[in-house]
């Protein structure tokens, strides 16, 4: 392997002769549709599933939706993509999602289960003052898998990793009883040292770049009952709440605000998936730092009061917390938000996507108002 090189394990590389055959069958006409193929279509249109399209033709059928990105040098359809590194180092992270743990097809589409896929791992990259340059996907599925869903989830994936520039460079397939997704990203420092959860000192400043508890209270709406695109203006999920639904689903990382820490010279930084007190923990630790948030800076906001009154209204049994309560409990604990938290010296002028939240003092542990939070502080995989 050359310096400034990547190369990556697909799994994808015994379709070459398919994938040249295929290319040539379902290559759009010139000025007709970007994508599409009448093959591929008949089956997802005709309510076929994946087994119908076949290992290769749901493989084809996938990369062909899929951006190559700008540093990828071979992509889909050798035994490995070759990828780019101008820094000289990688940055990688892996993410999973397993349907039923966090997914249900019931409340999510294929696409919005890809942007979620790809935005999962994509965040962590950025978190580490990075630049996302790849994506490598590898989906297990039920052979009844509708071939539509699986089409949907390969134009989510796609729209996702095109938002942060970044592409996706190849992946596997597998039969499973549920759909699984296992999501690599890769990233490029720029030259720069990455930006970890430990060298927060005290003195510093806590700032958040996204939205605190939009996931987490556009989840408990989808569990009271309420779904997207099916409310009008007098029903219980009314369309001023469309916003936290989709902040569930389809989650929209500020990936640019990533590398724009590491200049503005953050000292420390997380990706918030697990709940910003969760993982605010783990960068005191890292850190030996006691972070302490001000909750009158978490800029709540009248959506999720919405929601906490909507919640309450559709619930048949109690919330767990009152209307007044829930957006503070969202916002400290929801997690899935995957808006990024950093440690910054006091004397840095953040810009405007940055908040202020809080400070790092002498000490150990994360409080809330300077008292211990009383309750779970996020999202724990085996508890």
């Amino acid at each position: 392997m050359c310096h400034g090189t990547v190369v990556v394990q697909t799994g994808i590389g015994p379709v070459a002769l398919f994938w040249a055959r295929f290319r040539r069958l379902v290559a759009a006409p010139e000025g007709g549709p970007e994508r599409g193929s009448s093959l591929e279509a008949a089956i997802a249109e005709s309510g076929g599933s994946v087994a119908d399209l076949g290992e290769w033709g749901i493989i084809a059928a996938l990369a062909a939706r899929m951006p190559s990105g700008p540093l990828t040098a071979v992509g889909i359809g050798d035994d490995a993509a070759v990828v780019g590194v101008p820094s000289g180092s990688v940055v990688a992270a892996v993410d999973l999602l397993l349907e039923g743990q966090h997914f249900l097809l019931s409340w999510s589409s294929g696409y919005d289960v890809g942007v979620k896929a790809a935005a999962r791992s994509l965040a962590d990259i950025a978190a580490m003052g990075a630049v996302p340059t790849a994506l490598l996907v590898a989906l297990a599925a039920p052979g009844t898998l509708p071939a539509r869903w699986a089409l949907d989830l390969a134009d989510g994936l796609a729209f996702e990793a095109g938002r942060a520039g970044a592409g996706v460079v190849g992946g596997d397939t597998a039969r499973a009883d549920k759909v699984l997704l296992s999501v690599t990203a890769l990233g490029d420092l720029a030259g720069r040292p990455p930006v970890r959860r430990a060298g927060a000192a005290p003195g510093d400043v806590v700032a958040v770049a996204g939205p605190l508890g939009h996931s987490a209270a556009g989840h408990a709406l989808l569990a009271a009952g309420a779904r997207p695109g099916t409310a009008s203006d007098d029903e219980a999920a009314p369309r001023a709440l469309a916003g936290l639904l989709a902040a569930h689903l389809r989650p929209a990382p500020a990936y640019q605000a990533g590398p724009e820490a590491a200049l503005l010279g953050a000292t420390a930084m997380i990706d918030v998936s697990d709940g910003l007190l969760a993982d605010l923990g783990h960068v005191a630790a890292a850190s030996d730092v006691w972070i302490d948030i001000d909750s009158s800076r978490l800029a709540l906001g009248d959506p999720l009061a919405a929601a906490a009154a909507a919640v309450s209204s559709l619930s048949r049994t109690s919330a767990a917390g009152s209307p007044r309560s829930l957006p503070l409990q969202w916002a400290l604990t929801g997690g899935e938000d995957h808006s990024l938290a950093a440690t910054f010296p006091p004397s840095v002028s953040l810009p405007p996507r940055w908040r202020v939240i809080g400070a790092a003092r002498p000490g150990s542990g994360v409080t809330v108002d300077g008292e211990p939070y009383q309750g779970s502080l996020g999202w724990e995989h085996f508890r």
